[in-house]
């Protein structure tokens, strides 16, 4: 008997292991993979919803962040993970569009191959905001000073590709002028540059700059909205102040990698759409400028794949090369 027991703890080895199950999810620690520096917006609301889901669950939401290519390293490397509901992405406009220029870099890219889609956390306009040095107080005036000394003017953001980048790139386009940009490996670093006035502007989450706007460390100049932000009801949209059809809205969402069991898609979506809601949550979310924008799964990939089309759209036609793309 003693001679057959290390066959049997051999067979017992290579037996396959259950899949995860709605049933028993979580039995352990989750990591929740930003893909950005500490500090940024994606950073500030991941933190919100790992603190909220380890207290309903019981079980520890681990943050890591793995800046780099714009979002491009972490958003890849939650893509390869074993798709068992235990390593979650944060992610946001930027990320994916730097993910998907490496991922489908053939073009046509559905976020359905890579991920499992959760939802959408928050959809914000951003703030176009400068350095008080910065001598324009409208979008009018900032167009005719950067007309006045093309490149002059520089902007920063959270990497190449990213929506903080994209937003400026569109801004470009648009106003017929020529910025120079200075890209980060986040919106944090960027923040603390703009503050220190190493950079004259930026297209900024409000999550990481209503603080210093209330301060007066900052000058917000307009959101990038469609319409007024109800968190900004004074400050213009873009297109109010000068620039007729401007639009750019970030986001933020949860994902987990593609094939991830559905009905842990599931109970994750019912778990965030819940603490989404709880007004404490609200509360904070609103002093951050952000407002929650839970959708299905099915929503928010139909949500993501119109997006990274129109983002890729403007990629094209302004020649913006997308680091990471091919690898």
């Amino acid at each position: 008997m003693l001679k057959r027991l290390p066959l049997l703890l051999l067979c017992l080895a290579a037996a396959p292991v259950a899949p995860a199950t709605a049933a028993d999810y979580p039995s352990r620690a989750i990591k929740m993979v930003v893909p950005f520096a500490p500090g940024g917006g994606t950073d500030v609301l991941g933190r919100i919803i790992a603190q909220r889901l380890a207290e309903q669950w019981g079980q520890a939401v681990v943050v890591e962040n793995q800046p780099g290519a714009s979002g491009g390293i972490g958003t890849r490397a939650v893509a390869k993970a074993e798709p068992d509901g235990y390593t979650l992405l944060m992610a946001s406009t930027g990320a994916l569009m730097a993910a998907s220029a490496a991922l489908a870099p053939e073009g046509h890219f559905d976020v359905n191959k890579f991920f499992a889609p959760i939802t959408v956390v928050a959809a914000p306009p951003y703030l176009l905001v400068v350095n008080p040095s910065v001598k324009a107080d409208s979008v009018a005036e900032l167009i005719k000073l950067a007309s006045e000394k093309p490149k002059a003017l520089s902007f920063g953001s959270s990497g190449i590709g990213a929506a903080s980048h994209l937003s400026g790139a569109l801004f470009e386009k648009d106003a017929k002028i020529e910025m120079l940009h200075v890209p980060y490996k986040g919106t944090g670093p960027a923040v603390t540059d703009l503050l220190g006035g190493r950079i004259d502007m930026m297209f900024s989450p409000s999550t990481t700059v209503q603080a210093f706007v209330a301060a007066g460390k900052l000058k917000a100049l307009a959101v990038t909205g469609a319409k007024r932000s109800k968190f900004f009801p004074k400050v213009p949209t873009v297109a109010e102040g000068g620039l007729p059809g401007y639009a750019s809205v970030g986001w933020f969402g949860l994902l987990a990698p593609a094939h991830t069991p559905p009905e842990i898609v599931d109970k994750l979506n019912k778990a965030v759409v819940a603490i989404m809601a709880t007004p404490d949550v609200k509360d904070h979310m609103a002093k951050l400028g952000a407002e929650p924008e839970p959708q299905s799964p099915e929503e928010f990939a139909r949500y993501i794949n119109a997006d990274v089309a129109k983002w890729s759209a403007l990629v094209k036609e302004q020649n913006i090369t997308i680091p990471g793309a091919g690898k």
